[in-house]
């Protein structure tokens, strides 16, 4: 099996701008392929300086909103000012993602991440989130841009926490720009059978956020890899599985993501040692 292994440039550093640049010659160096970059409204850098490293090394690009995102940009909320602005909120980082030429822009795009409403849901909610991600698939397939939605926890999202339920607001939408990032944090306190979970995304799933329950580096933690390695073979995917997680050395950014074990004092040594377990277990 060949997958494309990469991380999360948060392993790296809390905030993208040009000082991190030098990031994409490290994770090259330590093997990687793929550099996934948080983007929102408080993250500014050089679109070109960013894309011509990157050509430079030969690496992809991957956008998230991991920065900076206004609760009121929300494209299944309650308000369809909210709806409106989450919307257009979401074409702004996709034309960012078109600049870089990145090949995909992902996240819990159907949503807001954070915003849990514990309650039965509206009639209307699920269409909501048809409706808006229908527009966006659009916009981003217009500037070469594929979206996919990452199922998360029911700790951080009520609408998709299961691969189940982003199949069938991807059935629903039926748009051929849409496809699933499978997160093995997220999951693990919604899916019982990891080998199942990515049998029935098959094609439609693009690709896996790589960490174990605490966080951590991959390997000696609760996730069921020999399931995950399983079922990849099983559906021949080749995408992207990138290491994501946060680093705890810098500062009070582990603290201020939610993180508070001490899971990535070294980002070099998490990545290593990350992709030297995900190539034994996928035979990459």
């Amino acid at each position: 099996m060949k997958i494309q292994l990469g991380a999360h440039c948060y392993l790296f550093t809390d905030h993208w701008s040009d000082a991190s640049l030098p990031v994409l010659e490290r994770l090259r160096g330590l093997g990687g392929e793929v550099l996934e970059i948080a983007i929102g409204d408080d993250v500014h850098f050089s679109i070109p300086a960013t894309r011509g490293e990157a050509d430079k090394l030969g690496m992809q690009l991957i956008v998230s909103p991991g920065g900076e995102w206004p609760v009121a940009c929300d494209i299944s909320a309650d308000d369809p000012a909210d709806r409106k602005r989450g919307l257009a909120w979401h074409q702004q980082q996709i034309e960012i993602a078109a600049e870089l030429e990145a090949i995909a822009y992902t996240g819990a795009l159907y949503g807001h991440t954070g915003i849990v409403h514990k309650r039965l849901p509206p009639n209307d909610e699920f269409e909501r989130m048809v409706e808006g991600m229908r527009q966006l698939a659009e916009f981003a397939a217009d500037r070469n841009v594929l979206l996919a939605i990452e199922p998360m926890s029911h700790f951080r999202t009520h609408l998709i926490n299961t691969p189940d339920q982003a199949m069938a607001l991807i059935d629903r939408c039926d748009h051929p720009n849409l496809r699933v990032l499978f997160d093995t944090y997220h999951l693990v306190t919604e899916v019982r059978d990891y080998q199942a979970a990515i049998l029935s995304m098959d094609h439609k799933l693009w690709g896996v956020h790589a960490c174990e329950n605490d966080r951590g580096v991959p390997g000696d933690g609760l996730i069921p890899w020999s399931q995950l390695a399983d079922g990849l073979r099983q559906i021949d995917f080749t995408g992207p599985v990138l290491l994501e997680g946060y680093n705890s050395s810098i500062d009070d950014f582990a603290f201020r993501r939610g993180m508070f074990h001490n899971v990535c004092p070294d980002a070099d040594a998490f990545v290593s040692t990350g992709f030297a377990f995900l190539r034994e277990k996928f035979g990459s």
